[in-house]
């Protein structure tokens, strides 16, 4: 009886959520892979405005930061 009626939800539930995660990985490596577009390679990042960012997880900022650090 339990089985029955709440196996199909289940297999569906499970179904949806791997091709979510899946979603997610493919979307993340086709991400890196993509490459800067022209033009935008060697842009300057103002560093005063970029201390002032609140973004702790900002890749920029850690390195302007450790590179004041090595100085």
């Amino acid at each position: 009886m339990f089985l029955s009626n709440d196996l199909g939800y289940l297999i569906i539930g499970i179904i949806i959520l791997i091709l979510l995660i899946a979603l997610y990985i493919i979307s993340y490596i086709l991400n890196k892979k993509t490459p800067v577009p022209k033009g935008c390679e060697n842009i300057k990042i103002d560093e005063e405005t970029c201390k002032s960012c609140n973004n702790a997880m900002c890749k920029i900022k850690e390195k302007i930061t450790s590179n004041e650090e090595e100085e």
